[in-house]
């Protein structure tokens, strides 16, 4: 029975940990936090699973939540202008999407981990921490992408071209949100204010029931970067709604209601997209792997990160399988990232392009789908296989070809 030890208790640990079990491996995973603590904690992330990721939980048995979690069924964009909204669309996905707090994902994942017969070590790890343990294990994963242990992945420069947030995140998970009176059903919605902000409205489900998020994504300096000093939740909240009253006021018609789902339901910060070389290097010599965040760290602009982390984790899941009784040396862990990257690259390109303010291209192609339903559904269906963007949707010339094609 081959030793694993992964480091870290999210999206892509936990599903990875829990996937190999079925496939008898010994592993460990190495949390920080208790399930406890973690149910107990701070909301983490934004959150809203596609169906490809969905399928891989309910592959391994970790649907956990479908009778009771709001299913969601498209995507809309509302444009703010001059006279109000310039567009205002939606379209409905090939299949539902979910989105579950990571509070109560991975807390009931860590649990189910220990039920099923792995090993949980509660304790945070340092690289003097890891660089013992190693020994003792065939193959080391990170799958932590926060803290110390990220240090030991290098910065890939030519995949990473910020070196500083392009964004100010704040997250707030409220209860009240009023029905979007032109599209009454469950949807995940993209406002955007040119140069100002996205405001991205998900329906999730928490740990009071089902809610709503609100996550605003502001340009760093801008006029809806209001949440730097970390405002507790009740003025968080109200400084939301001033933002919507402002800027987004169809969205704000619907907040009158609206409160705090519990008293840490707010998040604020922010960081620069990244990607990183995949073989870290402990002080004794030993390769680790990383995983997910720790390699790719997108801007959750486009909602990729939780689908990114549970496609690292089954393709990583095919690797491991695949190599069978042979060493998991360095050549195997960069193949191993590298068939990750043929996904994540096309994640990490379309992420990147939606930070930027919008090239002509993409204008037509948004302002398109308000007419053209094909246009709406193409793109909205891109973001759970960002990598079906490669030949419609980068180049202008692509662009124009497509949309001749589909409007004459």
């Amino acid at each position: 029975m081959r030793k694993i030890l992964i480091i870290g208790a999210g999206q892509s640990g936990l599903q990875l940990g829990l996937s190999l079990l079925e496939h008898d491996y010994d592993v460990t995973i190495m949390s920080a936090k208790t399930p406890e603590e973690i149910r107990d904690g701070w909301v983490t992330s934004t959150q809203c699973m596609f169906c490809t990721a969905l399928s891989y939980e309910q592959r391994h048995g970790l649907n956990l939540w479908d009778d009771v979690a709001t299913s969601i069924a498209g995507q809309g964009l509302s444009v703010a202008g001059e006279n109000g909204r310039e567009l205002n669309w939606t379209a409905a996905w090939d299949g539902p999407a979910q989105s579950i707090d990571q509070r109560v994902k991975m807390s009931t994942w860590l649990e189910l981990f220990e039920q099923r017969g792995g090993k949980l070590i509660i304790h945070g790890v340092t690289t003097a921490d890891l660089n013992s343990l190693a020994r003792l294990y065939e193959l080391v994963i990170v799958a932590a992408g926060k803290g110390e242990l990220v240090q030991l992945f290098d910065r890939d420069p030519a995949n990473s071209p910020f070196t500083t947030p392009q964004r100010a995140l704040s997250v707030a998970y409220v209860h009240g949100m009023q029905l979007r009176p032109e599209h009454p059903w469950p949807n995940v919605w993209m406002n955007y204010v040119p140069g100002v902000c996205e405001l991205i409205c998900i329906p999730a489900y928490t740990l009071s029931g089902n809610c709503d998020i609100l996550y605003f994504s502001a340009v760093p300096g801008g006029p809806a970067d209001r949440f730097g000093d970390r405002p507790a939740p009740d003025e968080h909240l109200r400084r939301v709604r001033e933002l919507l009253r402002e800027y987004i006021p169809w969205e704000y018609e619907r907040t009158h209601d609206i409160e705090i789902t519990d008293s840490r339901a707010t998040l604020t910060g922010g960081y620069p997209p990244v990607v990183r070389r995949p073989v870290g290097e402990l002080p004794s010599g030993r390769p680790v792997l990383g995983m997910a965040d720790v390699v790719v760290a997108n801007d959750p602009i486009t909602g990729q990160g939780a689908n990114n982390a549970a496609k690292c984790a089954e393709s990583y899941l095919g690797s491991i399988l695949q190599r069978g009784d042979r060493p998991f040396d360095r050549e195997w862990m960069q193949a191993t990232f590298d068939e990750y990257w043929e996904h994540a690259r096309w994640v990490t390109r379309f992420t990147n392009t939606m930070l930027q303010p919008p090239p002509e291209h993409v204008i037509n192609i948004l302002g398109a789908a308000q007419a053209n339903p094909a246009v709406a559904k193409r793109f909205v269906d891109g973001f759970n296989d960002p990598a079906t963007f490669r030949d419609w949707f980068f180049e202008p010339e692509q662009a124009q070809a497509y949309l001749a094609s589909v409007t004459g």
